[in-house]
């Protein structure tokens, strides 16, 4: 396994135990009740570390940190580490000193969680390889990959409901267009049933509107019958005289009567 620069450190456990463990007579795995749990080999320091891909169980001593004996891990579970059939407490480690040789030893923890974080130490490690490689493999060979396929199959379709954007005119929240007003003044509708005003004028009147008279030539009654008014004819001196009073300027002289004029004055 190739190994990386620097080394880290995965778990310390203070106080772990280490034990002779007799010959494996047959393939049914190590029980740890056959050892001498009251009677341990040795009890130091135990420090897993990483380098690279390679996990170190290390075994220590407490004080100076001299190091005891060393289990190297390529593989979890392996032959490196085993648990055995009795006990969670209690493992089979493979010891080498560097020169090629190799021992399995037994070692045990006196509390259960520190057994349990030993074991996960090792789990997360070689998760992490494995995800490594993995990566490695698709970076070599990016069209092995699986690949994603949007495409339509034969006969496949495909429904989109989309709501009516438009609204009807009228509806709640649509506002109706106000017819423009003139001069800035807004002009009312005539009240419900009402009639429009006509100008009318009794027979032989004249209406002036503006200083010229205006003859309407047929004017609707209310029997459903007409009446025509005269046309209009030029002015003669007595349709002056009716029409005298109405035709004078208002900065005319005040029309009151005078004294002397047949009022008696107080």
């Amino acid at each position: 396994m190739e190994e990386g620069g620097y080394e880290s450190v995965l778990c310390v456990k203070p106080e772990v135990h280490v034990y002779r463990i007799p010959p494996r007579a047959t393939n049914r795995g190590y029980r740890a009740s056959e050892w001498q749990l009251d009677q341990p080999s040795w009890s130091g320091r135990l420090r897993i570390t990483a380098k690279g891909q390679v996990a170190y169980i290390k075994l220590e001593d407490r004080t100076s940190g001299e190091l005891f004996a060393q289990a190297p891990v390529d593989q979890f579970p392996g032959t490196a580490v085993e648990s055995v059939t009795d006990s969670s407490r209690y493992f089979v480690i493979r010891i080498e000193d560097g020169n090629g040789r190799r021992a399995f030893i037994g070692i045990g923890f006196g509390d259960r969680g520190d057994a349990f974080d030993f074991n996960v130490a090792l789990q997360d490690h070689f998760k992490w390889v494995k995800q490594q490689c993995e990566f490695a493999k698709q970076a070599q060979n990016p069209d092995q990959g699986p690949k994603l396929d949007l495409s339509f199959k034969e006969g496949q379709t495909i429904k989109l409901n989309i709501a009516n954007m438009k609204k009807k005119e009228g509806a709640a929240g649509t506002p109706r267009a106000r017819p423009a007003s003139t001069g800035g003044l807004s002009l009312l509708p005539p009240p419900p049933g009402g009639r429009t005003s006509t100008l009318t004028a009794h027979p032989g009147e004249h209406l002036s509107v503006g200083g010229s008279v205006i003859q309407p030539a047929v004017v609707p009654s209310s029997g459903g019958a007409t009446v025509s008014w005269p046309q209009p004819k030029p002015a003669t001196a007595a349709t002056a005289d009716i029409w005298g009073d109405f035709t004078k300027s208002t900065g005319s002289t005040s029309s009151q009567p005078q004294p002397g004029t047949g009022w008696v004055q107080f």
